[in-house]
């Protein structure tokens, strides 16, 4: 048995590669492209470790041009779910009793492949199935996991050095156990890095997992499983079934041995799991952690001493990369007269000029929102704008689903600072604008707070420090993580950890310790070395 006090390596920040002409990761992830673009793989389920096939097939397909797949993948169904929990119940006790250095040195390992040899496979895998540009690829798909693993990691010396004081004769000691049961991990589509966070922080803290990644991000989902299995990881202790929230989700939420829901989606469904928790409580073995990351309405509030180029730059960054499909993506912007009246035409000029197009393009800027239910959605949003007194469309607004789901960059400049647009999340590349007095800064302030539920990301630009002091402490509530002249979205693992509150989620905040903590379920030991003879106590000798 190991007795050493490990020391943990210091974690780092995966350096973000350029992909330049001529670059070796550029060659490398070109060919991993065409060769995925010329093939399909079929995808089965892997429960305990097992391939588990069941007939009801889905396609994994680009959604810049749908006619083409790169995959077919089985669906689970409610027998598929209890294998999966069967299976990891079964490895539950070998998992959870295992070294902590022995579960950290796993994903490690993996933070080691997916820096090398599975970059440019996953990398590959998210760019042609969730239509990522390279960059957006490249920062989602492989730094930020990368450093989820390894700062994850970091954390649990500290975590598990959590002692409490133990008195003269007396030894005080807290373990931290994995929870009884399974974990139910439920990831999005728009980032692979989530996908790939939410099933590993709980299983690093000793857990077993089911998770049921979005149909929409299979085929990167199955390419982090072997990569996860390649690294070490022991069969049953993820299991991974896709399916729909109904064939999936449901039996797995009605099931006695439900331990917790690690979640990131949309607010209505995370609402909906709450419900399902709190109805079935009493049939719990426990009560269930429930960790979810939802929506967001965020916002960029500029004051009349904000650069224009800075504010135009982080504008369309924060609105348009990732075709506005981040949780944090800037969807609504405050901008007083003076400096709209100085910067519109810019703003415009430039949203008109951005490339958008097939991802395997490196000059483009987009790709495709993700299917046609999105498609639609924006589309019922710009063409309703059209036609309202209450909003103009001033640039973009192009809707073209020939080949792919392409909505271009668009702009609707809102008259009404209640209007749909501001309130509503669109998850797709359009920024509504509200122009407002340069002396009602304060009450457009606490407008923006009480406009949208969601309270995930926003920011503020402007010079004036008084102003932005006054921003901070208004918005206090309205974002769980907060810029001073930078876009909303970005954060980084281990500088900016990730949530919000209100109906953005719990806020546990990944990429962080307090993230882990909820993963594990505490026992206090106390120890006597001498223990009482006598039951008496000597008020008791009164005479």
């Amino acid at each position: 048995m190991n007795n050493a006090r490990v020391t943990v390596p210091p974690p780092r920040n995966e350096p973000v590669l350029s992909y330049a002409p001529g670059s070796p990761e550029k060659a490398a992830l070109k060919s991993q492209l065409d060769a995925f673009a010329a093939g399909s793989v079929e995808i089965p389920l892997i429960i305990g470790g097992r391939e588990v096939t069941t007939g009801d097939v889905g396609a994994c397909v680009l959604p810049h041009d749908y006619r083409k797949q790169v995959a077919t993948y089985h669906r689970g169904n409610a027998d598929t779910v209890d294998q999966a929990i069967a299976a990891a119940a079964a490895a539950r006790p070998g998992w959870s009793e295992m070294s902590w250095e022995s579960r950290a040195a796993i994903f490690l390992k993996a933070a080691e492949l997916l820096a090398g040899r599975y970059r440019p496979i996953v990398n590959a895998a998210t760019m042609l199935n969730q239509s990522k540009t390279v960059f957006q690829a490249e920062i989602d798909a492989a730094c930020e996991l990368i450093d989820f693993w390894r700062f994850n990691v970091s954390y649990l010396p500290d975590i598990y050095g959590q002692q409490p004081e133990s008195a003269a004769g007396i030894w005080n000691y807290v373990e931290y156990r994995a929870l009884e049961g399974f974990v139910l991990a439920v990831t999005p589509f728009n980032f692979t890095s989530i996908a790939g966070n939410l099933p590993t922080s709980p299983a690093l803290m000793g857990n077993t997992v089911v998770w049921k990644p979005a149909s929409t991000a299979v085929f990167s989902a199955w390419w982090l499983m072997k990569l996860l299995e390649e690294a070490g990881l022991p069969p049953g202790v993820i299991n991974l079934v896709p399916g729909s929230g109904g064939q999936i989700g449901a039996p797995a939420m009605a099931h006695p041995d439900l331990g917790g829901v690690h979640f990131t989606g949309s607010t209505e469904v995370f609402q909906d799991m709450w419900r399902t928790v709190g109805g079935n409580i009493a049939g719990y073995r426990s009560y269930p952690r429930i960790v979810g990351e939802t929506g967001g309405k965020d916002f960029v509030f500029a004051h009349a001493s904000a650069d224009p180029d800075e504010l135009t730059a982080n504008l369309i960054r924060g609105a348009y990369e990732y075709q506005g499909q981040k949780c944090s993506a800037a969807s609504r912007a405050y901008v007083p007269e003076s400096l709209w009246n100085r910067c519109r035409d810019e703003v415009v000029g430039e949203v008109e000029a951005i490339r958008y197009g097939d991802v395997a393009d490196f000059t483009n800027f987009m790709g495709a929102v993700i299917d046609k239910a999105s498609f639609d959605k924006q589309k019922h949003y710009i063409d309703a704008a059209r036609t309202d007194s209450d909003a103009d469309v001033i640039c973009g607004g192009v809707c073209d689903d020939s080949t792919g789901y392409f909505i271009s960059p668009t702009i609707i400049q809102a008259h009404d600072p209640r209007y749909a647009t501001m309130e509503t999340e669109l998850f797709g590349p359009v920024l509504t604008v509200h122009v407002y007095k340069d002396s009602d800064y304060e009450q457009t302030l606490d407008l923006c707070d009480r406009t949208s539920p969601y309270a995930l990301t926003g920011a503020i630009f402007g010079r004036d420090r008084q102003a932005i002091g006054v921003a901070h402490e208004r918005l206090r509530h309205a974002a769980g993580n907060f810029y001073i002249n930078d876009k909303p979205t970005g954060a980084v693992v281990g500088q900016q950890p990730f949530g919000g509150s209100r109906a953005s989620g719990t806020n546990d905040k990944a990429g962080s310790a307090q993230n882990l903590l909820r993963w594990v379920s505490t026992r206090t030991t106390k120890e006597t070395f001498v223990p009482v003879h006598d039951y008496r106590y000597p008020h008791m000798q009164e005479r």
